[in-house]
């Protein structure tokens, strides 16, 4: 039974109405209640179209809101399906005059998934959409926008660019947004007409755009544009001008811009260290990514600012490894504090990157031992990478605990787990990072282990950690060999008992028993499979056989014939005839010995060469906040040649000397990203919401490199404040002063030495005294009283530097006239910088600071 008789359109039930009845194209019984929309997706029963198409024909005269939605939502649900419904493109085109904005959201997206297939048609849709991107109401014009840049149609480009030229320049961020997502489409269209457009150009003009979701977009179009050559162009005025906004950023831009940070190269050490100093406030914040990509830029700018053998610098400049471990140092508390409050899947990304900064700085995480301890209800791969951690935090104070609690884990049902253990207690003691003794006690610990017959992986894994042990220390040889007869008849992994024949050879001076051991394993060397097992043999027989002549002597020949013979491994059989010749040509058996039995395995450095992966770790590092860390392993060994982005760091050439002194780039509204991010602010006291925050550029430097005249923006724009500086003045947030405590400071500055700002022209004024309280809050300018009068509105207000600055205060009166509005200002610095030029030079700003925070009112 059809759901939709094509002769009663008019009694077509509708979801949610009398009697309940099901929603268009539901089977009978059916569900009509909200949320139910899944009843949309059911099978199409034939001649369905043709009536959705008669039920679109009467769409212009159905004035059921509800009823129309149905129908459209059976269209996309059967186009979602894989039905082909292009049969109904004029109907649908006729649907997209509305005012419904659902309707025609859903009209967009069958215009836009038929448009590849059916280009004809699409065309007929061209003029609408244009049309549409002018319509008054800014969500119409972005939508039309989307579907006009989505049709990806390459004669598509003539009717594409005017409308996207528009929509950059449209009063509503929404629209400016969708352009910009828009000009990323058209690149990929057709990348010759785009180059024509001159985009690029009009995109870095748009990284002043006074909505920071704009600004996103465009770094993140940039950047893509831009990837054969390393990303969008930075120089220090875009850098300053993106950090200084930085806490006007989603979560999502604030990422995008920390991502440039590691490309830019700081004009010299005080920039670098300023730069840090502006992102210290994102690692109080709760966003995991965030933070890491915080760890990134910290890490680039130390490499970028530290000193290096034969820099010609002061010996007290600090040198690249002490920058990068105070940068580890500052991030332990933020990073093992995401450790304990994230997702399973998030800790043990965070674990990958502890790991990695543990390796760059020893030591440093090693009192944080405990939250690296196993719990129970910790998913598998975190309990594994948390053992491994273990290990490399070991140190003489804290290393009897984590060996005792490595022991707990060896019996553990997880095999792998107990793998793991062992190799952690194995790694302490060849690193000597246990102490005095450490050693020797984890060596009686595995002997132990050798034992654990029940749980042959333990043992097996146990007696491969005894071998590298050996290596390392060959003094706990007298505390290995007792043990190893027993262990050989037990043992059946093949790398265990590789090992074991191993220490047979390395300990058989003082095993009264070890050739009839090994005689046994000679007699049965057909049935022996793996090759590792044949070549330990090899070499124990050997070296035996320097120590115990007369014994080995017949073994020696008979494992020498059958691994000559032996073609199943390369290896074996080259090593066996070397052997083998050795012996036959040396002119004197002290020769042959020393170069048997030579100590030159042993481990000098903390890594037998076949482990150390130095180089790798220094790649990775290059690459940290990426899959690499985590995959361990370089991008080109899981990533496609083409695919791969560049990495360019920039400006090659500054407009500044590295000699020459950087003033602070910190922001006012800094602390407000933690806030806005879900961390805990900088200050006890709560941060208020921070509106456009200026960009404090000096006059030398041309923001973004344009020579526009900033001021032309929307969004009111601080005049240059001097030559010097980009920027002397940072205030404190959460300041409180009690009114004793203001009188007092206000008293002790001479009026002589008060600056007056008389009459600042307003064009508008505020209606009550919030309306210039709550602004200047945000911009960490605080009110001590306040009142209105007949013809003005009277405010004592306050500010105090931050300590770096002078820890001064300004005490500020204010009045703002009603008839006409204009601003008066009388300023007493109390505190701080005595230098009267630059203590004017802060005043300044600081009138600067009070116009941009009520720049609605001044023209």
């Amino acid at each position: 039974m059809a759901t939709f008789p094509p002769n009663r359109t008019s009694n077509m039930p509708v979801p949610g109405g009398p009697g309940g009845a099901p929603p268009p194209g539901a089977p009978p019984g059916a569900s009509s209640s909200a949320g139910h929309d899944e009843s949309y997706f059911t099978e199409s029963r034939k001649g369905e179209v043709n009536e959705l198409r008669m039920l679109l024909r009467t769409f212009a005269t159905e004035r059921d809101k509800q009823r129309k939605r149905d129908i459209m939502k059976k269209v996309i649900a059967y186009m979602t399906l894989g039905i082909d419904v292009s049969r109904l493109f004029t109907e649908m085109m006729l649907a997209i005059e509305t005012r419904d904005l659902v309707i025609k959201k859903m009209v967009y997206l069958f215009l836009c998934n038929y448009a590849e297939t059916h280009p004809d048609l699409a065309q007929m849709c061209t003029n609408t959409l244009v049309k549409d991107c002018g319509n008054e109401d800014p969500m119409v014009r972005g939508l039309a926008l989307r579907s006009l840049c989505s049709l990806r149609l390459p004669q598509m480009i003539e009717y594409t660019s005017e409308p996207l030229r528009r929509s950059l320049q449209d009063g509503h961020a929404y629209v400016r947004k969708t352009g910009v997502m828009g000009i990323l489409k058209m690149y990929h269209l057709n990348k010759e007409d785009f180059d024509k457009a001159s985009f690029n150009d009009i995109l870095y003009d748009m990284l002043r755009d006074p909505d920071s979701s704009v600004v996103t977009n465009c770094i993140l179009v940039l950047n893509e544009i831009m990837a054969d050559s390393g990303g969008m162009a930075l120089n220090r005025a875009v850098m300053l001008h993106l950090l200084n906004r930085i806490h006007e950023f989603s979560e999502f831009g604030i990422l995008s811009v920390l991502d440039l940070v590691p490309r830019y190269i700081p004009a010299n050490d005080d920039e670098g260290f300023q730069i840090m100093n502006l992102l210290d406030p994102v690692l109080r914040t709760a966003n995991a990514g965030a933070v890491v990509a915080t760890i990134r830029a910290f890490l680039s700018i130390a490499d970028a600012v530290g000193k290096r053998p034969g820099d010609d610098r002061d010996e007290d400049s600090p040198t690249v490894d002490d920058l990068k471990r105070q940068v580890v140092v500052r991030i332990k508390a933020p990073l093992v504090t995401l450790l304990a409050s994230g997702s399973s899947e998030l800790t043990y990304v965070l674990l990958k990157y502890v790991d990695q900064l543990i390796d760059l700085c020893p030591g440093i995480f090693d009192d944080e031992y405990r939250v690296f301890y196993v719990r129970y209800h910790d998913q598998t791969h975190i309990k594994h990478s948390k053992v491994r951690i273990l290990a490399k935090l070991a140190n003489p104070d804290n290393a009897p605990d984590i060996v005792a609690e490595l022991g707990e884990l060896v019996a553990n049902v997880d095999e792998m787990m107990g793998r793991i253990a062992v190799q952690s207690m194995a790694s302490i003691a060849m690193h000597d990072s246990g102490g005095q003794g450490a050693v020797e006690s984890i060596a009686r610990r595995l002997v132990e282990m050798l034992d654990l017959h029940g749980i042959p992986h333990i043992s097996s894994e146990a007696a491969t950690a005894l071998a590298s042990l050996v290596r390392r220390h060959p003094s706990i040889v007298s505390v290995v060999s007792a043990p190893l007869p027993r262990a050989l008849k037990y043992i059946s992994e093949p790398a265990g008992k590789a090992s074991v024949i191993f220490l047979l050879g390395e300990c058989g001076e003082s095993i009264m028993e070890a050739p009839y051991v090994l005689e046994k394993v000679i007699d049965s060397y057909d049935s022996i499979a793996d090759a590792a097992v044949k070549t330990a043999l090899l070499g124990a027989t050997v070296k035996l056989f320097f120590y115990r002549p007369p014994e080995v002597k017949n073994m020696l020949g008979k494992v020498l014939k059958k691994a000559t013979e032996d073609v199943s491994s390369q290896d074996l059989h080259d090593r066996a005839l070397f052997y083998y010749r050795l012996l036959r040509s040396s002119p004197d058996t002290n020769i042959a010995k020393s170069i048997v039995t030579s100590k030159s395995m042993t481990m000098s450095t903390k890594h037998f060469a076949e482990e150390d992966d130095s180089e790798l770790r220094a790649a990775l590092m290059h690459e940290f906040n990426t899959l690499c860390t985590i995959y361990r392993c370089k991008a080109e060994n899981f990533i496609d040649e083409e695919n791969i982005v560049k990495f360019v760091k920039v400006p090659k050439e500054h407009p500044l000397p590295r000699e020459a002194p950087v003033t602070p780039v910190t922001d006012p509204g800094v602390n407000a990203i933690t806030n806005h991010m879900g961390g805990v602010a900088m200050a006890d006291a709560p941060q208020q919401s921070v509106t456009a925050v200026p960009s404090t550029v000096s006059a030398e430097v041309d923001l973004l490199g344009f020579g526009d005249d900033v001021s032309a923006m929307s969004v009111p724009t601080p005049a240059p404040v001097g030559p010097a500086s980009l920027q002397s003045l940072s205030l404190k947030s959460g300041v409180i002063l009690n009114g004793e405590d203001y009188q007092n400071k206000w008293s002790s500055v001479p009026d002589a030495e008060a600056v007056i700002i008389p009459a600042l022209a307003m064009s508008t004024g505020p209606t009550s005294t919030d309306g210039v309280e709550e602004p200047l809050k945000a911009f960490n300018v605080f009110t001590m009283a306040s009142g209105e009068l007949s013809t003005e509105f009277k405010f004592f207000l306050y500010g105090q530097e931050e300590d770096a600055y002078g820890g001064g205060f300004f005490l500020i009166q204010a009045v703002v006239s009603k008839a006409p509005f204009d601003l008066s200002l009388t300023i007493k610095p109390n505190g701080g910088d005595t230098n009267p030029t630059k203590r004017k030079e802060k005043i300044d700003q600081l009138v600067e600071l009070i116009k941009s925070a009520l720049g609605e009112y001044f023209p």
